[in-house]
């Protein structure tokens, strides 16, 4: 896939860094001269040693949060794996325009800027603010039948979240929360984490929008049919090839987000199950982007638990949530500024003239 269309991909993929693990120890030392016992801040100390080390310890406060929802339609809800017919996934993004759904309500409380990205809704959706049109085509293919997305289609898609990436950090975001939208996509989510993971489908796959047992068994045996449509017996199939033959538009344009965002050195936190799917193409083709990214919490998919251990990530919340939309990446972000404030606000024990523990 080494073409004009994957330029921008692949100088992307060049552009990303670690984090220098000297700023991790530089923030840890702040840390231990906080007044408080040494650690007792819990994850939070490691939250905070991660925002310091991705902004090389220039934070600007009051962060600066956003919400990108990525929404695209899926071909293999045709094989009757959803709960839901495919014409929610427009009902829905038009919900979160007039700002009625959960993850309208958490924009609102939380102060952040919310932007539906239409990458690939089966509709034709009006203009109304906060809606931004990339719409690379109307849905998926059929995983069932024939691949996602051709390599152009692909590289579009991943193009589109590049931009959007960059455009956040033209804009100053500094903590950013991806979700997304799009009826049917716990399948070519669990597909993905099945050849990622080398895990059985069973295993990785739930019942996504409230599936009835008949209804998840259907989705495991489209799962495992597009699995050896796609591959085969082939045991370590390249990154791209998974996500552009079971994949998803949106899962395409969040991974380019992600990878964009990593570039750029902004602080990202993941939503879900699906989002992670796309950490977890972004991993694939570039290890250090976790240094950049959050687990909001942990989704009660079971593919998710699969693709945090694979990425190294804990979650920061476990609600028992399974929504979507961004909710839990926009519910953990004041625990992340929190932690960030605690530690370049508290005062030292040398500021403050408080003794140090003795021993």
């Amino acid at each position: 896939m080494m073409t004009e269309d994957f330029a921008e991909l692949h100088r992307v993929l060049g552009a990303i860094r670690p984090v220098d693990p000297r700023d991790g120890a530089e923030a840890r030392r702040r840390l231990d001269s906080l007044t408080k016992p040494i650690g007792s801040l819990g994850r939070l100390e490691t939250i905070a040693a991660q925002i310091y080390s991705i902004y090389a310890g220039e934070i600007r406060l009051p962060l600066r949060r956003a919400i990108y929802v990525f929404a695209a339609d899926h071909g293999v809800t045709a094989e009757g794996v959803s709960a839901y017919p495919s014409e929610v996934t427009a009902q829905m993004v038009q919900n979160f325009l007039n700002g009625g759904a959960a993850i309208s309500v958490l924009a609102r409380m939380h102060h952040s800027a919310l932007t539906v990205v239409d990458v690939g809704v089966d509709a034709v959706l009006e203009d109304a603010p906060g809606l931004c049109r990339m719409k690379v085509r109307r849905g998926s293919r059929n995983i069932r039948r024939e691949p996602a997305m051709t390599a152009q289609e692909m590289a579009a898609a991943l193009n589109a979240g590049i931009r959007l990436a960059q455009g956040a950090a033209e804009r100053g975001e500094n903590l950013i929360a991806v979700g997304e939208m799009g009826i049917g996509n716990t399948t070519p989510a669990s597909a993905i984490t099945s050849l990622l993971v080398r895990q059985p489908v069973a295993a990785v796959t739930g019942r996504g929008a409230g599936l009835d047992a008949d209804g998840r068994n259907r989705k495991l045996n489209v799962i495992r049919r597009s699995i050896k449509l796609h591959f085969g017996q082939e045991l370590n199939p390249d990154a791209l090839d998974v996500l552009r033959c079971v994949g998803g538009l949106e899962i395409a344009a969040i991974t380019g987000f992600l990878l964009g965002a990593a570039a750029c050195r902004i602080a990202v936190v993941c939503d879900g199950f699906i989002a992670t799917a796309a950490a977890a193409i972004a991993h694939a083709l570039c290890p250090p982007v976790c240094d950049f990214l959050f687990s909001g919490h942990c989704s009660e998919e079971p593919g998710h638990r699969f693709l945090l251990r694979r990425l190294g990530l804990a979650p920061i919340l476990n609600l028992g949530m399974r929504l979507g939309e961004g909710t839990g990446a926009v519910l953990a972000m004041p625990l992340i500024e929190s932690s960030v404030r605690l530690m370049l606000e508290m005062a030292t024990f040398s500021s403050a003239g408080v003794s140090e523990a003795t021993r």
